[in-house]
């Protein structure tokens, strides 16, 4: 064993304070298929909840979030920043990993396929992978913990926008990424033809 892999092959990613990261060693995959805000498979920590989409013949209105209110209301007001990243068909962006950010990501046109890796070693759910397909015709929040891998692949035949809000402003020193393709976690970004 190399000073940079655990036992089971787990890799090494990086650590802060308690907080320790290793890419698991998992099966081609995607994990378990989150279809339910409430499922017992959710990855220890992430958080599901619908917001509300309130369509009429113009189009339809979304509240994305109201401060200190939903699954981002202990997030500091004086540092949270909110984005919004627009995805071409095909796109896929992942995997990324926060040290000490939380992530609340309302996808809110097109439709997205989520990927979470739980790389937190001591972990309940360590290596564990999460799949969400959200968008308007599934409108989820997912609040995002420090340690828990992320990336999503824009499905469908259009664009795709998330908008997504953090609890601190960005940081480089904060952020790693692992590529979407990497052998340990092994997720199966190809169509599922189920």
């Amino acid at each position: 064993m190399s000073d940079d892999t655990l036992l089971g092959g787990a890799r090494i990613l990086a650590a802060s304070g308690e907080l320790n990261l290793a890419v698991p060693q998992c099966e081609r995959g995607i994990g378990s298929l989150i279809q339910s805000p409430n499922s017992e498979h959710l990855i220890a920590g992430v958080k599901v909840e619908p917001f509300a989409v309130f369509p009429d013949d113009r189009g339809y209105f979304l509240e994305v979030h109201r401060m200190g209110r939903g699954l981002a209301k202990g997030f500091p007001t004086e540092t949270t920043q909110m984005s919004a990243a627009l995805n071409y068909p095909g796109t896929i962006k992942a995997f990324h990993f926060h040290l000490h950010q939380h992530d609340c990501w309302a996808p809110v046109y097109g439709m997205l396929q989520v990927a979470l890796v739980d790389l937190r070693l001591g972990s309940p759910t360590f290596g564990a992978r999460n799949t969400l397909y959200v968008g308007p015709l599934r409108p989820w929040q997912i609040l995002i913990p420090p340690g828990v891998g992320h990336g999503y692949k824009t499905i469908g035949n259009k664009e795709a926008m998330l908008v997504y809000l953090t609890d601190r402003f960005y940081n480089p020193k904060d952020e790693g990424r692992i590529p979407y393709n990497d052998p340990g976690i092994n997720y199966d970004w190809e169509t599922q033809n189920k």
